[in-house]
């Protein structure tokens, strides 16, 4: 739903950014805080500019307290107000984990509908920006298994923004996953290839007003016929390069939302294709890769012409020295592609 259509260029950035000062002018109740977030305007500066616009009370910093963050939005939730929140790092969440799954998530239920935690926990992950260990992890498998939380993850500033906004509105907490690698310009896994801005993509193309993108409806990135694949994140222009650079045809479906999971557009892209690669960063054991493939192999198991194909991270820390041998990169999908299609 959109109420502005007229389109300036943005970075995933100034998106986000765009995001939130629209729902801070739109509600009152909505509030912005976490690290540095207030007069610094964020560690990548998403909220640049907010704090002078809507004042100390609105969009404050904190202490470097993750489950305090936390704690406080829930309780500022349940009193009526909509935080948008930031955990400066992905990496760095953990702290606040017993506060997001234990009460958060729980607080509607448990309340019998009373109390809600509108709550949106905005986060930076992924890798590909050497932040090693500490600044590179993809932890949306740990909220998807949570019942009560919605996850979401854009690949573009379009999406972003629409998403942002709908999260915000929203009555249920949702982690809101944004990989840092894809904030100034889509990134397609070749690190020695010079940047390409969003200023060349349309997805960067942006309204400037309100708009939502729904919470719960993947986007069919790519058609194509010969294979599904089930990407997120910075995966999805990898994707798009595995199946430019082999020649493959193959339909890129963007789950922006890994829950609630869209899994009509899911089965019937594969019961088309006959064939589905799962593509995400995150390591593989236990990844969310897992359950898409679970899923397909209960919707689609009479239609599939070859085993499904994971390429993921490895099951280690990310590492700083070996990073790119760690990213899936566009070679390392690319033959998952032609394993599948040859299958």
């Amino acid at each position: 739903m959109a109420e502005n259509t007229v389109k300036t260029s943005m970075t995933m950035i100034q998106a986000l950014r765009s995001a939130m000062d629209v729902m801070m002018e739109k509600d009152e109740n909505v509030v912005v805080f976490g690290q540095d977030v207030g007069y610094f305007g964020g560690v990548f500066r998403c909220t640049e500019g907010l704090q002078k616009k809507y004042g100390k009370s609105r969009v404050f910093d904190t202490p470097i307290s993750e489950g305090g963050i936390v704690g406080v939005a829930i309780g500022m939730g349940a009193y009526g107000l909509r935080p948008c929140i930031e955990i400066q790092f992905a990496d760095y969440i953990y702290p606040a984990y017993d506060q997001i799954v234990s009460e958060a998530a729980r607080l509607r239920y448990r309340s019998a509908g009373d109390f809600t935690a509108p709550i949106t926990i905005r986060t930076p992950c992924g890798g590909g920006i050497y932040g090693g260990q500490t600044h590179s992890q993809s932890p949306e498998a740990v909220f998807a298994h949570v019942c009560g939380l919605r996850t979401v993850m854009p690949s573009n500033p379009y999406d972003a923004k629409g998403l942002l906004i709908a999260s915000i509105e929203n009555d249920d907490p949702v982690i809101f996953l944004e990989p840092k690698r894809l904030y100034n310009g889509p990134f397609d896994g070749h690190h020695d290839k010079p940047v390409v801005p969003w200023s060349q993509n349309p997805l960067g193309e942006v309204p400037e007003g309100y708009y939502t993108v729904p919470l719960d409806k993947a986007a069919i990135f790519r058609p194509g016929k010969q294979l599904t694949v089930l990407a997120y994140g910075t995966m999805v222009w990898v994707s798009e390069a595995a199946a430019r650079e082999t020649g493959i045809d193959a339909e890129i479906i963007d789950l922006r939302s890994l829950w609630p999971l869209d899994l009509e557009t899911i089965v019937a892209s594969v019961k088309k294709t006959r064939r589905c690669v799962v593509v995400h960063e995150a390591t593989r054991t236990c990844g969310f890769g897992a359950e898409l493939v679970s899923l397909v192999q209960e919707h689609c198991f009479y239609h599939l012409e070859a085993p499904i194909e994971r390429v993921t991270g490895w099951d280690t820390p990310y590492p700083h020295a070996q990073e790119w041998a760690y990213f899936p990169g566009p070679a390392r999908v690319g033959a998952a592609f032609k394993r599948t299609v040859e299958a």
